[in-house]
């Protein structure tokens, strides 16, 4: 159940700190006192939707956090467990800035907003005040049922499988739609490929292709170039003494004949000349072996220059470098084979449908067949409720029709009955209940389900609404009774509602200057008087109406049976 409520700088709040416990506690003040924002604040910790407009004119962030006692609900422990979360007890925690961002904590640990409403679907139910307008369309109808029926897994469930089979009927559609294109685009494909095939260029071909050719392409010119050096370095075969080799033998013999060539510069000149003469014999013999190994094959370049030619082709087509042919290749060959095992892929896809129809239709008439179940017992305590509710002349019904197509929800439509007088049929909702039987007719509903309902903490705002006199002392007993087991908190502007409360909270707003603030409290027994007094008579308190007042809380609180 929800422990502690603690709101900072929320809507008109600056700073509250609330400590609730279980049984029934009510929540009263003046019109625009802002026991809305009690119910607002809670909602942002569930994780609703927030805006700027929540924070207080001239703070920079609201700060709210709820907690939870959790020891008696086990599947919120389950929840927090499987994210790895502490599961001793459940403190949600939401802000949000000025500029609109927000940010969630579960037990300290940073979450998500889904994650908020997620754990708060385990916590607590809140019952809105515009539930029985609710009621008026036929849709919510079927919801409410399979709530109080209890079966929402399987539904769920059953959604999901007409979702997938629609899903699957839907690319059957497109496939039959498209089989023209589809053709089209398969003979295309064989061409490409079969183009593809017989290049066969393999991968890293093209580059080893280019290299080949750019080495074909220059041999004569290498081999003229590497065959001219060499003449230059031995002279050619007719005339061998103009080669340069020639002639630093001869410089050397000649300088060797002087007196002085072993010594000084002569001698070093000598030297270097030598060198010379050894290397130009060297790089002689390189320049023939290199010439040696030099290979003239214009046949082999005009295959190498035809299939670059080629794939250069292939490649302009298809908008892609040379390199990347293969991989086009294998990309195109999937695709084919994929087109190609269509009719396949069809067969497959309509056995799919048919089978996921088969399990949406078996689905479907297992709950239809719990919906007719349920149908009957929400009728009847819906039924017991309304009696209790001053409404036991009326008949309440829950009509179960079948749908004329397969839909998420199932083969049935669910509307509910309600016939206002003895020995008239049994009409729509919409088209019988004054706004008053509308207002009891939706308490009804949300007192039976929240008596079969698992979560402990129930919020009910201002669902009392339209009721009035006795049947509202009736309403305030329902609503004591059902927190019997676990929490209620009720919003109420009706005394006799409030005065069965176990604890009363008041709200009310006070204006300081240019700043107005809301200040909540918890009432004692003569504050819950005064405030009774002011439910039933007005700002103006007399002597009749406080005593009016304690008599009522003191009846209230007596055991009913």
């Amino acid at each position: 159940m929800l422990t502690e409520l603690a709101i900072r700088n929320f809507a008109i709040v600056d700073h509250l700190e609330l400590e609730l416990e279980s049984g029934m506690t009510a929540i009263t003040g003046e019109t625009g006192a802002g026991k809305s924002i009690l119910l607002g604040a809670l909602g942002l910790c569930l994780g609703e939707r927030a805006d700027t407009g929540n924070v207080r004119h001239g703070s920079e962030r609201a700060d709210i956090s709820a907690r939870f006692d959790i020891s008696a609900l086990p599947r919120a422990q389950a929840w927090l467990t499987g994210r790895d979360l502490p599961a001793d007890d459940c403190l949600l925690r939401r802000v949000v800035t000025r500029g609109g961002r927000s940010k969630a904590w579960i037990n300290g640990q940073p979450v998500t907003i889904a994650d908020l409403k997620a754990i708060g679907e385990h916590l607590i139910e809140i019952h809105g005040q515009h539930a029985h307008q609710a009621l008026l369309h036929e849709d919510t109808h079927l919801r409410l049922l399979d709530d109080f029926a209890g079966h929402g897994d399987v539904v769920s469930a059953m959604a999901a499988t007409f979702q997938e089979w629609q899903e699957i009927r839907r690319r059957l559609k497109r496939m039959a739609n498209d089989s023209d294109e589809l053709r089209a685009r398969r003979q295309l494909l064989h061409y490409q490929v079969e183009e593809l095939e017989l290049l066969a260029l393999g991968d890293g071909e093209s580059r080893q292709l280019e290299e080949e050719q750019e080495a074909l392409a220059h041999a004569e010119e290498r081999l003229r170039e590497a065959q001219f050096a060499v003449s230059c370095c031995t002279g050619d075969n007719e005339n061998q003494s103009g080669g340069a080799l020639s002639l630093l033998q001869q410089a050397i013999s000649h300088l060797s004949t002087l007196p002085d060539s072993n010594r000084g510069t002569l001698a070093e000149a000598l030297t270097m000349l030598g060198d010379a003469l050894i290397n130009i014999e060297e790089a002689s013999r390189e320049l023939s072996h290199y010439s040696a190994g030099v290979e003239l094959d214009p046949e082999r370049l005009a295959q190498v220059e035809g299939r670059l030619a080629e794939a250069h082709r292939i490649a302009r087509k298809h908008h892609v470098p040379p390199e990347e042919l293969a991989a086009l290749h294998q990309q195109l060959a999937d695709e084919l084979a994929e087109l190609d095992g269509g009719d396949n892929t069809l067969d497959t896809l309509a056995a799919q449908a048919a089978e996921l129809e088969a399990r949406w239709h078996k689905q479907a008439t297992a709950i239809s067949k719990q919906r007719l179940s349920a149908a009957r017992r929400l009728g009847k305590e819906v039924q017991q409720q309304l009696t209790f509710l001053a409404m036991d002349k009326a008949r309440f019904e829950v009509a179960l029709e079948a749908r004329h197509r397969p839909a998420p929800e199932g083969l049935d439509r669910a509307r509910f009955l309600i016939s206002a007088n003895p020995g008239q049929p049994a009409r729509p909702l919409a088209k019988v209940a004054s706004g008053g039987e509308l207002s009891r007719i939706s308490l009804a509903i949300q007192v039976v389900a929240a008596q079969h309902s698992t979560i402990p903490s129930l919020v009910f705002d201002e669902v009392d609404v339209g009721v009035s006199g006795a049947t509202a002392e009736v309403v305030g007993q329902l609503l004591r009774r059902l927190a019997s087991n676990g929490q209620i908190m009720t919003v109420t502007h009706l005394p006799q509602v409030a005065a069965q409360a176990h604890q009363h909270l008041h709200i009310s707003k006070h204006a300081e200057e240019d700043d107005t603030l809301t200040q909540m409290a918890l009432l004692d027994e003569a504050g819950r008087v005064g405030e009774l007094a002011r439910m039933l008579g007005g700002m103006t308190l007399t002597d009749q109406t406080l005593a009016h007042a304690r008599e009522m809380l003191s009846a209230s609180q007596r055991p009913h049976h």
